[in-house]
């Protein structure tokens, strides 16, 4: 194998597991990792190859293949998803993103639509700023106010925001490790793709998602209100919304049955799921 795809399983620490017949992808959030997923790996494992990965920074990803101007946008992270699908012959998975990665997907998809046969986007937002319509759910001077506490205090920042990312505040173990996750991430390097996801503009890259989507919305989710997994649905043709009773914006962590549940009866209704029959 070449160099070049040895090192992208490398870079961004790849873990294949299950035996299916249909490759699945899960991709982390900012500040987080793979060990997010650890949920769905027995849920999905018997009907699906699982893809798991850790972003540069993230996780036991090579910190050192960090370079600012190739991560100055979402197009680089999302080039290191193509790199994983050319790596590993993926073609037609079914890619699952939480967060950010909801539009690094949709980025991965217009750069190879050959990998990817439907999304499922968890907490998806296209744009967090305000624009005379669109409700994104901060304003300018929030978004400033929240990056600037994030270059200053990396550390009292990840321990603020865990809860207010998170939600359930009856259950602080929750955010609790979502503030360790955040602390393991290199801060340099945080700080750069905090910078990159808020105030990032992935509007126009919607309507031309050409394949089955499912848009899941958390009740109360302080990082993607209900108003953008609205906006997501409207312009995504083949999409479908998906209102969670699970509250915050971390749905895998506080709510993984019902997740993945709602996951499953999309991919059943798709005819993605329950493959597995020996051919």
């Amino acid at each position: 194998m070449h160099n070049r795809f040895v090192d992208s399983l490398q870079r961004n620490n790849v873990r294949v597991l299950g035996k299916g017949p249909r490759t699945m992808i899960l991709a982390h959030g900012f500040g987080c990792d793979q060990s997010m997923w650890r949920h769905f790996i027995p849920a999905f494992e018997r009907d699906f190859r699982l893809v798991l990965f850790d972003y540069v920074g993230h996780g036991k990803a090579d910190a050192s293949a960090f370079d600012r101007s190739r991560y100055a946008t979402l197009e680089g992270y999302a080039d290191d998803i193509v790199n994983i699908c050319e790596t590993l012959a993926i073609h037609d998975a079914v890619f699952v993103g939480h967060s950010v990665s909801a539009m690094i997907g949709v980025m991965a998809l217009h750069k190879d639509p050959s990998r990817f046969s439907a999304l499922v986007m968890v907490g998806p937002s296209p744009r967090y700023l305000d624009d005379g319509d669109y409700i994104g759910g901060f304003k300018k001077q929030d978004i400033d106010g929240l990056l600037d506490f994030l270059d200053s205090n990396f550390l009292g920042w990840s321990s603020t925001m865990a809860p207010v990312i998170m939600g359930n505040a009856a259950r602080p173990e929750l955010s609790e490790e979502l503030a360790n996750s955040f602390c393991r991430t290199n801060p340099e390097i945080a700080k750069h793709f905090a910078r990159v996801t808020f105030l990032s503009d992935n509007r126009a890259d919607l309507p031309g998602v050409n394949v089955p989507t499912l848009i899941l919305q958390c009740t109360e989710d302080n990082i993607a209100p209900v108003a953008v997994g609205r906006y997501v649905e409207k312009q995504i043709p083949r999409s479908k919304f998906v209102q969670l009773r699970a509250s915050g914006h971390c749905p895998h962590l506080s709510d993984p049955e019902e997740t993945i549940s709602s996951i499953r009866t999309f991919l059943e209704q798709e005819g993605f799921a329950s493959q597995n029959d020996g051919r």
